[in-house]
């Protein structure tokens, strides 16, 4: 299994996750998605799922 993933949501970057000891940790790379910088994902579904609900304009369920 891959240590880390790219995560893109309509086509545009959101960040990448890399896998450490407690689950995969996010790194934002556009602004939209700061609010996901530095949180633990337990897979990066689950990273995908919270940055598309934050595109979504779901806020309170993405963090």
């Amino acid at each position: 299994m891959p240590d880390s993933y790219i995560i893109e949501v309509n086509s545009q970057t959101a960040g990448i996750v890399v896998r450490g000891d407690g689950g995969y940790c996010f790194f934002a790379s556009s602004h939209p998605f700061n609010r996901l910088e530095g949180q633990i994902f337990r897979n990066a579904r689950e990273a995908e799922r919270a940055a598309r609900k934050l595109v979504s304009g779901d806020v309170e369920e993405a963090a």
